[in-house]
């Protein structure tokens, strides 16, 4: 089966000739189950863990595809890609282990540790631009002046077969899934995985995720066309694609049942329950197949294939991220809230989230502020808590004992 636009087109055979190629390179991934989501669902739900993939995403499998089908004059030529993290590793390694000298250009704030493990995999990384636009432009200029082979990150027949043989060991580990849900961004995992699984097992439905701030493939496949979104904004940097690729646009628009998108309260929640649940380090983007599920679990047939698909989270924005999750979750409450400046309604307010069995995380209590009255001091207050119901419970106890709360 094969589905075109423009003048690329994909196969099973593709895949498969990928999948020989990428033999002792690429990690064939874990397949685990969740029973925590099993539940929520009710029937079973697999994660396919694509963030144990070298590099840390399925990345390395599209790149290296790319770079070994170059001929020997383009080899010597060298490569260059542009990305702000998993891309730049998977052309990084790629190219070190087929001997082609690789430049990756990334953001200026691109995060230290992706720019450290980029380099780490034998790239010469040149940072510049504060958005993933100018650096794409910055290295495709860097392809003209010096004849290096641009390595798009999805808009290539060759990347897209790559990809898909995470599609193959779907069907190899799980033969009995009937619903598969694959994060998009450009659309190139998704593809990928449609045309090997779509060939095979027709009968399979492939759902795919992107997050609301930066949902290009609806309107898209609406218009008939790739559509550009002018400022996509989401923390699933994964998924943060403005517009889909030529390539794989057609084949999802021929090969996809569904695109579904979700939220960023979703995505951190789901962040969250792949790290407490499953012990597994997932960024927002890997996370996205299980956001879908968390927001509508009634909506899958099972059994479930959920593709986790990179495990490249920043510190920083993982602090960030769980504690958006854990406020999804009602399990983090941040709230302001005015008393009388008089010695211990401080103690007082303190004894009252005692007796509620909120946890005081913490706290800034300002007594000083052209906003207050002469004898008012306000209070920020940030607790740990233990759901919606116990959220609800600690808000009345406040207003119960007279203040008046704002969140």
């Amino acid at each position: 089966m094969a589905a075109t636009f423009g003048d690329a087109a994909v196969t099973l055979d593709d895949v498969r000739a990928a999948q020989k190629i990428l033999t002792g390179v690429a990690r064939t991934t874990a397949m685990e189950g969740s029973r925590h989501l099993t539940q929520l669902v009710g029937s079973p739900v697999h994660l396919k863990c694509e963030n144990l993939q070298r590099t840390g995403s399925f990345k390395v499998r599209g790149a290296y595809v790319r770079i070994a089908g170059l001929t020997a004059d383009e080899r010597a030529a060298g490569v260059v890609a542009a990305s702000a993290g998993n891309h730049a590793q998977g052309v990084a390694l790629a190219a070190s282990l087929l001997g082609v000298r690789s430049t990756v250009f990334m953001p200026v704030a691109a995060p230290l540790p992706k720019v450290a493990a980029t380099r780490e995999y034998g790239a010469e990384v040149r940072l510049y631009g504060q958005v993933v636009d100018e650096t794409l432009r910055a290295a495709q200029e860097y392809a003209r002046e010096t004849g290096a082979v641009f390595i798009h990150p999805f808009d290539h027949a060759d990347v897209v077969a790559g990809q898909g043989t995470v599609g193959l060991e779907i069907l190899e580990q799980c033969p009995e899934a009937r619903t598969l849900v694959v994060g998009i961004g450009g659309g190139g995992l998704i593809a990928g995985i449609a045309v090997a699984v779509k060939a095979l097992r027709p009968d399979i439905r492939v759902v795919g995720v992107q997050a609301e701030g930066a949902a290009a493939y609806p309107p898209s496949l609406a218009a008939g066309r790739p559509v550009a979104l002018p400022d996509p904004v989401t923390m699933a940097d994964g998924i943060k694609v403005g517009r889909p690729g030529d390539v794989p646009f057609g084949l999802v628009r021929a090969l996809v049942d569904e695109v579904r998108t979700v939220s960023e309260d979703a995505l951190s929640s789901a962040l969250l329950l792949c790290l407490e649940r499953a012990k597994l380090v997932v960024e927002p983007a890997g996370a996205s197949p299980v956001a879908a599920l968390l927001a509508e679990p009634g909506a899958f047939e099972g059994p479930v294939v959920a593709v986790l698909s990179g495990g490249n989270v920043d510190p920083l924005l993982l602090q960030r991220t769980l504690r958006h999750g854990m406020a999804a979750a009602g399990r983090y409450l941040s709230l302001r809230l005015r008393l009388t400046d008089r010695p211990g309604a401080l103690a007082t307010l303190l004894g009252v989230l005692s007796s509620a069995d909120a946890n005081v995380l913490d706290i800034s209590h300002v007594r000083t502020d052209p906003r207050l009255g002469l004898t008012e001091a306000e209070v920020e207050l940030h607790l740990e808590t233990k759901g919606h119901d116990h959220c609800e419970e600690v808000a009345g106890a406040l207003r119960e004992a007279g203040y008046t709360v704002t969140f």
